[in-house]
């Protein structure tokens, strides 16, 4: 065996590991939406987001507080308090809400952008321009999930669909901050402050809604609040982010776009939903101009 077989041979396991880490995150977050609408079945949506973020912080907070984490550097707030207004309140919240009046699947649809809006917020912050190639598929499938939307409510967007575009975009701002910070600390330690951070507003929310909104511990409820909570709040991104910091942001979006397919799978298989036969049709030209702009962006 060579020098430059020893060289390549831990190069290309490490590759399959981190292609291996950032495909089960992929699999996780596309459980969440199923998850949550079992955590309706006994929260309402607010009390849901509150007890979901309070658990998923405390999971964190014993996580870093085991882990003897130091309090990360003060330039790094603003982009932790970017991930927790994102990831850990605004996109828990928005999408519970919308998956009150939306489909698990019409959901997955419009959320189907997030790896495009992900991209379009990191390259404003970065300062890098894309290709225009790059925004000609953006373009493209913003407004195939834009046309989807308005034909699937003839013509005129629900308060669904506005929430469902509301946390598109908080998440996206989460994920290219938490992309960013995930070069300067361990990308579990992102998401950990992160939710850690929310913890303020989770309790307050929690507080609130127990009292307001009445709460049934059936089997669904407690199983869906346990998985958003453990698994799509904290888990989840602690093996996203390795992925990515492994393979790179580029290859672990390569991924991501398999998630509104599989999420579409979720909801015929354990939500009994019937799908639009448009719904797998925009999904899939989502998907196709995702990877457009994918390689367009490389």
């Amino acid at each position: 065996m060579t020098v430059q077989d020893n060289a390549t041979q831990p190069s290309t396991i490490a590759v399959r590991s981190g292609t291996v880490l950032a495909a089960l995150g992929v699999v996780s977050f596309s459980f969440s939406f199923p998850a949550t609408v079992w955590a309706l079945d006994g929260f309402g949506p607010w009390t849901a987001t509150g007890v979901r973020g309070l658990l998923a912080g405390l999971l964190a907070g014993a996580c870093l507080f085991g882990a003897r984490v130091p309090v990360p550097e003060r330039r790094h707030w603003p982009g932790l308090l970017t991930v927790a207004a994102g990831c850990g309140v605004g996109f828990p919240l928005l999408t519970t809400l919308a998956l009150q009046t939306s489909s698990t699947a019409h959901s997955a649809v419009v959320i189907g952008m997030l790896p495009l809006a992900t991209a379009a917020i990191s390259s404003a912050l970065t300062g890098r321009r894309p290709s225009r190639g790059f925004w000609t598929a953006a373009g493209t499938g913003s407004l195939t999930v834009v046309a989807f939307t308005l034909q699937q409510n003839h013509g005129l967007p629900t308060l669904g669909d506005v929430y469902l575009f509301g946390a598109l975009l908080m998440c996206a701002a989460g994920y290219a901050q938490g992309g960013r910070l995930a070069s300067h600390m361990p990308g579990w330690q992102v998401i950990a402050w992160g939710v850690v951070a929310a913890l303020p507003v989770s309790v307050l929310v929690a507080a609130l809604a127990l009292p307001a909104e009445p709460v049934q511990l059936t089997t669904k409820a407690v199983t869906g609040m346990a998985y958003v909570a453990a698994v799509s709040q904290f888990g989840a991104f602690v093996v996203w982010y390795r992925g990515m910091a492994i393979i790179g942001v580029p290859k672990a979006s390569q991924l991501q776009l398999a998630q509104p397919l599989l999420t579409l799978v979720w909801s015929v298989l354990l939500m009994g939903e019937e799908l639009s036969p448009l719904a797998p049709v925009a999904a899939l030209a989502v998907l196709g101009c995702i990877v457009a702009a994918q390689r367009a962006r490389s």
